[in-house]
């Protein structure tokens, strides 16, 4: 689990130790966020968040729920102590020894039922002793939560159905049921811890050290105290700690970790690298850009972290659900053991009794309480893995659901690589005059249009056009989804689209060809005409056909670009519907749009997919908004409800793949448990099934839920 909360000292992270089943932990989850403001419990990492100075409290909550469970500080635990080292602990070693005698004792009872059949005492006390072994700590717990008044819980209801059990003359069922239930409770355990190691490994992706270049020497300093601008060095097999820039070497870098992608990538001097990313060649020296907690790597972890508290529909109606099932469940079992014997000619209340415990067994919801959550966080695991964060388990599931895909075009579906291809002049200017103007007036814009004019002159003319001179740029100002102004020497220069010239009263040819159309004009007369192309994604193709192979119905491109452009786009990639000349509350206008239409027809999503940046709005307003390429940038994080960590095109179907994968398993144990559970209700009322059945459909289903759930983990592309 990360420390990112404990580097920002606004919590405390703590594990839950000791014994608890999920509905009871599900009960402190609700005690600490109702009780104290900012605690957070999350029950698949099976941790505990509180804020400085409120532990005390937050023990106290839980001893009153659970009185085995104690905090244990994450900074404090020792490593034997984590879930995936729980096979070197002396607690499992004592289980293990316990359920080993407990199991000789039990098969003793039956061999002496069979070989010393004049002494019927012995199994008796073989069972009894068996039964006592492994039952004695629920049989504590059950009268501990009694007398806190709590009926409903899963111990004190195994403990009244044993001791039912032998009430009626089956001490062999009490004992064996009780054994069972006990073993199947130490692999539900183990197969959890599994799990959630399986989660933590994803996350244990960030160095906590970092080599520190200072005077004539290194230093390794924890990650968190190195500051912005300070150089760090790493060599060839180390993690990056921090966000920074190159300044010296040249090596591969394995991403992996943060994008999916497996194919090493080239860095050199000047080039910005991610924290997290395995430096697979040469020396680097890095200078930080930003701080640890502020860097790519720590805002990924806090997403994937606190994914689990934005709950899916599916979680909020299994948490309901399991507040009226047991106690529905025991009512039935009281209404089973004590009506038929009065209103039933011949029926035995014995018999009765005996079916109505069948029931108390099955009714405790943990194979729902604990599969579900871990199933979501799985996917949600799953996805970042391969490089795509997913915030919430609401997202997850709405992912399923998305039917509609609204994408923008620049740096979207195409490159993003502005390029010059054609200078065209008006009114007796020459073409280097034109792109000279351009290149001025573009000077303080960071749009990839303007970086592609610049770009441009600079190799024409091997200089800036600033540097020009006598070259003064005054009262530059930037119109969104248009173009800019500024004053160039005293003259009124322009550079933008068609809509910006038209606006200042000054006619403009449109263009016959592919290509973006940048039209300069210098005091209310036209210059010239810049055409700058831009080129369709090598991979987009092949993601489209896939995106509409998961049942997208239909995409929408939604572009600030001129018509031929988006034209040739949605052509190119079989996009159903463009519209282009779009400002940015245009975009959201044409989504609002989208939604409404959706709204009519009361089905489906829509999700839009954008840079992140100039998308913002879009992107919010959307059901589901997918930033591109935004590991980094604080606006596509905020905005984005999905967030691919490379610009990947073909991360989107996949997100929408494992949403459906998850879905499907979350379904699978949903039926799975309370299928099998109704069916033992259905055949022990009916004196068909027996105390054995009934401990198979807690905790067995419960185990097999969990082990299902573990599948989303796995999830491969295909």
């Amino acid at each position: 689990m990360s420390s990112y909360a404990n580097t920002q000292k606004d919590y405390i992270e703590y594990v839950m130790e000791g014994r608890a089943c999920a509905a009871c932990k599900n009960r402190i989850k609700e005690a600490l966020q109702c009780t104290i403001d900012g605690a957070q419990c999350d029950l698949v990492n099976n941790c505990v968040r509180v804020p400085p100075g409120k532990e005390i409290i937050a023990q106290e909550l839980i001893t009153a729920i659970e009185p085995g469970v104690e905090l244990v500080e994450v900074q404090r635990k020792t490593k034997s102590s984590e879930g995936t080292m729980f096979q070197e602990s002396g607690a499992y070693r004592r289980q293990i020894a316990l359920l080993v005698l407990a199991s000789a004792l039990f098969a003793g009872g039956f061999a002496s039922h069979h070989l010393l059949p004049f002494c019927p005492w012995i199994p008796t006390a073989c069972f009894l002793a068996s039964y006592l072994l492994v039952g004695y700590s629920v049989i504590r717990t059950a009268f501990k939560h009694l007398t806190a008044g709590r009926v409903f819980d899963e111990n004190f209801l195994m403990t009244i159905a044993s001791f039912g059990a032998v009430a009626v003359g089956h001490p062999a069922e009490a004992a064996g049921v009780m054994l069972f239930y006990r073993v199947g409770e130490f692999l539900q355990d183990r197969a959890v811890n599994k799990s959630r190691g399986m989660i933590k490994s994803l996350m244990d992706i960030r160095p906590d050290t970092a080599n520190l270049k200072t005077t004539g020497n290194t230093v390794s300093v924890p990650a968190e105290t190195v500051q912005v601008g300070q150089i760090i060095l790493v060599k060839a097999g180390e993690k990056i700690p921090l966000d920074g820039m190159v300044v010296e070497g040249s090596s591969f870098l394995d991403t992996s970790a943060l994008t999916g992608e497996h194919v090493p990538k080239r860095v050199t001097p000047g080039e910005q690298v991610l924290a997290g990313s395995v430096n697979s060649g040469g020396l680097l020296e890095i200078k930080v850009s930003h701080s640890y907690t502020n860097s790519s790597l720590s805002k990924m972890l806090e997403l994937v972290e606190k994914a689990g508290e934005r709950k899916a529909h599916t979680e909020q109606f299994i948490t309901r659900f399991s507040r009226y099932y047991t106690p529905v469940v025991v009512l039935m079992a009281a209404g089973v053991a004590v009506l038929p014997p009065l209103l039933v000619t011949g029926a035995h209340f014995s018999d009765w009794f005996y079916r109505a415990l069948i029931m108390l067994v099955v009714s405790c919801p943990c194979a729902l309480v604990i599969s579900i959550p871990l199933g979501y966080f799985g996917g949600i695991g799953g996805a970042s893995r391969n490089g795509i964060l997913i915030k919430g388990a609401n997202y997850l599931d709405a992912l399923t659901q998305v039917d509609t895909v609204a994408f923008d075009k620049t740096g979207t579906l195409t490159k993003g690589e502005f390029k010059v291809t054609e200078i065209e002049t008006y009114n007796d200017y020459t073409q280097k005059d034109v792109i000279q103007l351009a290149a001025a007036v573009e000077f303080y814009s960071n749009h990839p249009i303007a970086s592609s004019i610049l770009e441009y002159y600079r190799r024409e003319y091997g200089t800036s056009a600033t540097s020009e001179k006598g070259v003064q740029i005054d009262k530059f100002r930037e119109i969104p989804g248009k173009g800019v102004k500024a004053t160039v020497n005293g003259q009124r220069v322009c550079a933008g689209n068609a809509e910006l010239v038209k606006s200042s009263g000054i006619p403009c040819p449109e263009p016959e060809t592919f290509g973006t159309a940048v039209f300069v004009t210098v005091n209310d007369t036209l210059a010239g005409r810049i055409l700058i192309s831009d080129t369709i994604r090598e991979e987009a193709p092949p993601a489209m056909r896939r995106l509409k192979n998961t049942g997208i119905k239909k995409t929408v491109l939604l572009t600030g670009d001129q018509e031929p452009a988006a034209a040739y786009t949605a052509r190119a990639l079989d996009i159903e519907e463009y519209h282009y000349g779009l400002l940015p509350a245009d975009k959201v206008a044409h989504l609002d749009r989208l939604i409404a239409e959706r709204d009519s027809s009361g089905k489906g999503r829509v999700a839009f997919v954008g840079d992140g940046i100039n998308d913002a709005p879009v992107i919010r307003a959307a059901d589901i908004g997918i930033a591109m390429g935004g590991l980094g940038s604080d606006a596509a994080i905020e905005a984005a409800d999905v967030v691919v960590m490379n610009d990947a095109l073909e991360k989107i179907p996949l997100a929408m793949e494992i949403a459906r994968f998850t879905k499907r398993i979350v379904i699978q144990n949903i039926v799975l448990a309370l299928g099998i559970k109704i069916l033992v209700i259905i055949l022990g009322t009916a004196g068909a099934a027996s105390l054995w059945e009934a401990v198979f459909a807690d905790v067995g289903v419960a185990l097999l839920a969990v082990l299902n759930a573990t599948r989303v983990l796995k999830f491969r592309v295909p």
